[in-house]
């Protein structure tokens, strides 16, 4: 068995082989994506692959094509409006769209690599921080392309991304509030190890600086992006003596567990206290009252993703960063603090 290197000689697998000190069908495991090779091993054998300019052969067209999603958890409407997405497109291309959970918000777990390698789908969207070196490595040695869309982190330069302007929509929800005269506004954003949320904090604390707003250490929060993280966080936030007039949810789902908190507290909304989320995603509309929120194109970027995926191979490295524009989307989660309708401040 022969592969083509990239630098126009040809290498046996039997060398391969004999360099990295394992046999034969060792070697020809790691190259289909066999789980019964150990960690330690496929690396070794990945790593003399790439060394060589080791390429399998890639075959005209995949038997079933794919167009596969990976997730960290597959629980929120927020997934959903990027699954929407990639169907989309995969419709328009006659593809299927396969989901898989795996890994944690980071990276995928070890496990998925050699699934996807036997699937061999067209293409991989990954929603995570980063790809492992590894995992890149064998991607690529089987012509399968990424791309990471919405990256929680700062992607290497050398992978593809379809993200949204977090910094921007962080400004656009603060600067609504103190626009409208607020001046105790609280955030609840997402976790502290995610790009977005500290972008999305950022802004945050960018709007309230050129409003002349001093931001409360007190009043910032890191949440995880649910529902029940948005209530807890909340309840403590109102149960203030000094609480906020104002509390800027980074997403959606945060925003309807602090509505739940206000309610459970006997607060008006807006009347007592202005709400903001992030995403619009579809329940927003429906919260009583309807969410004022900042809108996440998620549906954009994941079709975004996947053309790029889609390309042909000679144009794959025309666009490896996109960045869409978030909008505030204004409804009646959000009014004047009471000092501007008559009443002193709380």
């Amino acid at each position: 068995m022969r592969e083509e290197a990239q630098v126009g000689r040809r290498v046996t697998l039997a060398a391969v082989a004999r360099e990295a000190g394992v046999s034969l069908p060792t070697v020809s495991k790691v190259l289909n994506g066999r789980s019964d090779v150990s960690p330690a091993t496929r690396a070794k054998v990945e790593r003399l692959l790439d060394a060589h300019g080791y390429r399998r052969r890639t075959p005209g067209q995949p038997q079933a094509p794919l167009i596969e999603i990976v997730f960290h958890e597959l629980e929120s409407v927020w997934a959903m409006e990027l699954i929407r997405g990639v169907e989309n497109v995969a419709k328009q291309n006659d593809a299927t769209v396969a989901l898989t959970e795996s890994g944690t918000r980071q990276a995928p777990g070890p496990e998925w690599i050699g699934g996807v390698l036997r699937r061999r789908p067209l293409g991989v969207l990954l929603v995570f921080s980063t790809v492992p070196e590894d995992v890149k490595r064998q991607l690529r040695s089987r012509a399968i392309p990424f791309v990471i869309v919405d990256p929680a982190g700062d992607p290497d330069p050398d992978v593809p991304s379809v993200g949204s302007a977090n910094w921007a929509g962080g400004v656009a929800a603060t600067r609504h509030l103190t626009d409208q005269g607020h001046q105790r506004v609280a955030i609840i954003t997402g976790p502290e190890d995610l790009m977005c949320s500290l972008a999305r904090l950022d802004g945050y604390r960018s709007a309230m600086a050129m409003a002349g707003h001093e931001p409360d250490p007190g009043l910032v929060r890191f949440g995880d992006f649910h529902v029940q993280g948005g209530f807890e966080h909340a309840m403590d936030l109102l149960r203030r003596p000094d609480r906020p007039t104002a509390i800027f949810a980074g997403s959606d789902l945060q925003a309807l567990g602090v509505l739940e908190a206000a309610r459970v507290l006997g607060l008006s909304v807006p009347g007592d206290l202005s709400v903001v989320g992030y995403d619009d995603v579809p329940p927003a509309r429906w919260s009583s009252p309807p969410l004022t929120t900042v809108q996440q194109p998620l549906q954009r970027m994941a079709e975004e993703a996947a053309r790029m995926l889609l390309r042909p191979k000679d144009t794959k490295k025309a666009a490896l960063r996109i960045e869409l524009a978030t909008h505030l989307v204004v409804r009646q989660s959000t009014a004047p603090p009471a000092g501007r309708r008559g009443g002193a401040e709380r």
